[in-house]
């Protein structure tokens, strides 16, 4: 989640440099709608408590 969350940041950036300020905006909404959706699973991964198990 968060990666994509970066790589829509990244876009956002690179639109509105280019003065293209509609594709900007929805880039930018879309990375911080995906960096919360991150920070809410990684706070329930922690407050939970569990371990990952790698096959």
């Amino acid at each position: 989640m968060l990666y994509y969350a970066l790589v829509f940041l990244v876009v956002g950036l690179i639109a509105g440099a280019l003065n293209l300020a509609g594709v900007s905006a929805v880039a930018v909404q879309i990375s911080w709608i995906l960096f919360l959706i991150g920070v809410i699973l990684v706070a329930i991964h922690l407050v939970t408590g569990r371990t990952v198990k790698v096959a």
